[in-house]
């Protein structure tokens, strides 16, 4: 097999995943649209189609108590649990517990049969449901064939056709292996799960040892970081755990050959083969655990809680190997049904993270809370799991279909609607105006639209400039967004709001949330003018501006960047190279790699630098929309050279010898990188300024209205 460049050079700057967002990989083109396939759905007709596969057990992999809801609840739930709040990634989305790595996690063990017992349903159906939407629709359809009420589902998700390359999973080397802790109790930044190839955290303790404190410190750390407060934890693991069994008739390692991506052609995908019996029904083995929670596990009652609070329990090895929990009464013992045969019976069991529950302090406050109030924990389950399923959907106007609930969550970021007329084309005109005539510069106001639009995530489709939220806590006092600065153009902005809308005798308005799109348009076409070109930035009104009731705080955190290389910022520490964090931040605003070249020399030319530094401005005429950043950039009259000062670099003439320029790795790696330099070339070129500007205000214009999707 040919080496790549990435093999031989491991360090180079890698662009693939700014490649895919410039590649069609849907077989079904360019022009197919799921959600108007989706509109054509018999959703009831689907519905029944799933419930008639749970319940017709297939003898390839029989289904326990005649039922495949438990495992489609748990192929469900490890779709979207994989939600990180950090970055966004993760999540049900693109249907892509089908490709590696997540198709062979150990935590995933024989969920590819459930994805292939639900393949009928998604060959009838076609291209009106994407598997992503199927993956967890079985789930909601699961809970209600054993009599629980779901609060919602909402369809719109997209499938992928490729893994996502994006997502870092852990430092690892091997699967359910644990490297990503410092101290104990501190999960390395960015990363959701506690031990490699598993969704959460390890149902043994940690380390494998049945230690319920140290489980639960990892659960309550784990949930957090996956959007889940401590009620919403319990009462997933609770509701959750109320179906189905585990299986660990045997140990794992003495029978359970590789996993789909390491098995033999032969299989077609599938993997986890076992020898043990009849590596299936009573004989299988999946993570090593083994037996029910509950007396009866395909139907949604009490029991689970009954059972973790009324009755003692203690650790042991299972017949899997692994350690496992048991209670002390006799009571429990032989009370609930075997998994295929009803004359048989078993005794429920409990996994450590479970027990945690009981011996945290303020886990086991909410459970006790629950158990005496089954409406509660009903409805708080309920609640929980629709956000599990949907966290990564964005906001309410994405979701499709008849079962989307009225009631709007704070965690979808609300917004109000537009009680008012939108400004027209005259309106736009004339506020466009006002903002020139302020006193704010080109540089404030293209610094501050950016700082708005660009907390945008692709990957859970949260920020953007809807909302304005820029002028609410925590945004407007985030370091990279300069907080006294900020307010200084903020507080213009509102004035020219006020003005505006108080001497309007109709009932047309403007939004601050639009106002500061559009003065960053205005900004640019006024320094491409100065350049000598007539652009217009495209501008489409209908934002609104969000209160701070319908913001949430702690959540908006995790939006803050660390890292920003299109203003030239970095916090200290980082763990990767600037031009990585690059990469990442244009990614998470789906940029391709073009895109994100010509916004970063566009806006180094007109000064949108952290603190207005000089570093990367590399012109003589600021706030003015040239190509002089790739001109300089690659002008072989300079040579750089690193500095004294931490990651700045110096472009001296080497005719006098003077420093000309300064500039970061975030600026250098457009001469670096071959393929960056190829790009800047293109810009860089006596003819090439012009291509350079209309090829700004479209990249810009794309981040501008990312998260427009009522315009989709």
């Amino acid at each position: 097999m040919n080496r790549s460049n990435q093999d031989w050079w491991p360090n180079r700057l890698n662009l693939d995943i700014l490649d895919k967002n410039a590649q069609q990989l849907d077989p079904r083109g360019e022009e197919f649209n799921y959600q108007e396939e989706f509109q054509k759905l018999d959703f009831e007709a689907l519905k029944e189609d799933i419930e008639a596969v749970m319940t017709d057990s297939e003898d390839w992999w029989p289904a326990d108590y005649g039922h495949y809801g438990p495992l489609f609840i748990r192929m469900s739930w490890h779709s979207a649990g994989t939600y990180r709040t950090s970055d966004g990634r993760g999540g049900a989305a693109g249907g892509r517990q089908r490709f590696a790595p997540l198709s062979s996690w150990p935590d995933n063990a024989n969920l590819d049969k459930a994805r292939r017992l639900l393949w009928p349903v998604k060959q009838k159906y076609g291209r009106k449901i994407s598997w992503a939407d199927l993956l967890v629709l079985a789930g909601n359809v699961a809970m209600e064939s054993m009599g629980f009420q779901t609060f919602g589902f909402a369809g719109g998700r997209e499938d992928d056709f490729a893994p996502d390359e994006s997502v870092d999973w852990g430092p690892e080397d091997e699967m359910e292996t644990n490297e990503r802790f410092g101290e104990p109790g501190d999960l390395q930044d960015g990363l959701g799960a506690t031990v490699m190839g598993l969704i959460y955290v390890n149902p043994e303790g940690p380390d494998g040892e049945p230690a319920p404190e140290a489980s639960a410190k990892n659960i309550r750390e784990s949930f957090s970081r996956m959007a889940m407060n401590d009620e919403e934890t319990v009462a997933l693991i609770a509701g959750g755990h109320t179906f189905g069994k585990v299986h660990g008739a045997d140990d794992p390692d003495d029978h359970v050959g590789p996993e789909p991506e390491a098995a033999p052609i032969e299989k077609q995908g599938l993997g986890w083969e076992s020898d043990y019996g009849e590596g299936k029904g009573d004989d299988t083995i999946t993570s090593g655990i083994e037996g029910p929670w509950t007396q009866s596990p395909i139907e949604w009652d009490m029991d689970y809680l009954n059972n973790l609070l009324d009755y003692e329990w203690e650790a042991e090895k299972g017949p899997g190997g692994a350690w496992q929990w048991t209670p002390k009464s006799e009571e429990l013992e032989n009370s609930a049904s075997g998994a295929h045969d009803d004359s048989e019976k078993r005794t429920p069991m409990m996994l450590t993270t479970d027990i945690a529950l009981k011996k945290d302090s303020d886990y086991r406050e909410i459970v006790e809370r629950f158990q005496e109030n089954p409406m509660e924990f009903g409805i708080t389950f309920a609640k929980a799991w629709y956000k599990l399923i949907h966290r990564d959907m964005g906001p309410p106007e994405r979701f499709l279909g008849p079962e989307v609930p009225d009631e709007e969550m704070i965690w979808q970021d609300p917004l109000p609607d537009a009680d008012y007329d939108l400004v027209g084309d005259e309106e736009i005109a004339e506020l466009k105006e006002h903002v020139l005539d302020s006193e704010l510069s080109v540089t404030q106001l293209v610094k501050t639209a950016w700082a708005s639009a660009s907390t945008y995530r692709d990957s859970d489709k949260r920020g953007g400039p809807n909302g304005a939220r820029i002028r609410l806590e925590p945004q407007r006092s985030w370091e990279v967004n300069e907080p006294a600065k900020l307010e200084t153009v903020l507080s213009t902005l509102e004035e020219i709001q006020d003005e505006f809308n108080s001497s309007r005798s109709d009932d047309v308005r403007v939004s601050l949330a639009d106002l500061i799109v559009l003065g960053g348009a205005a900004a640019v076409e006024q320094a491409a003018a100065d350049a000598g070109y007539d652009v217009e930035v495209p501008f489409e009104p209908g934002r609104t501006d969000a209160s701070p009731e319908q913001t949430d705080e702690d959540s908006f955190e995790a939006l803050k960047p660390k890292a920003d290389g299109f203003r030239n910022y970095m916090e200290a520490d980082l763990p990767h190279q600037p031009e990585e964090h690059l990469v990442d931040k244009a990614d998470l605003l789906s940029l391709t790699p073009e895109e994100m070249t010509a916004l970063v020399g566009g806006m180094r030319t007109m000064g949108v630098t952290h603190q207005d530094s000089d570093l990367g401005v590399f012109t003589d005429e600021p706030q003015t929309l040239t190509n002089d950043f790739f001109a300089n950039l690659l002008d072989m009259r300079y040579e750089w050279e690193e500095s004294d000062t931490d990651g700045v670099y110096e472009g001296y003439d080497r005719e006098t010898g003077d420093v000309e320029w300064k500039g970061t790795r975030f600026d250098l790696i457009f001469g670096s990188n071959d393929r960056l330099r190829a790009i800047a070339e293109v810009y860089g070129t006596n003819d090439g300024e012009e291509e350079f500007v209309h090829d700004f205000v479209d990249a810009w214009s794309t981040v501008m209205k990312l998260d427009r999707f009522d315009l989709e």
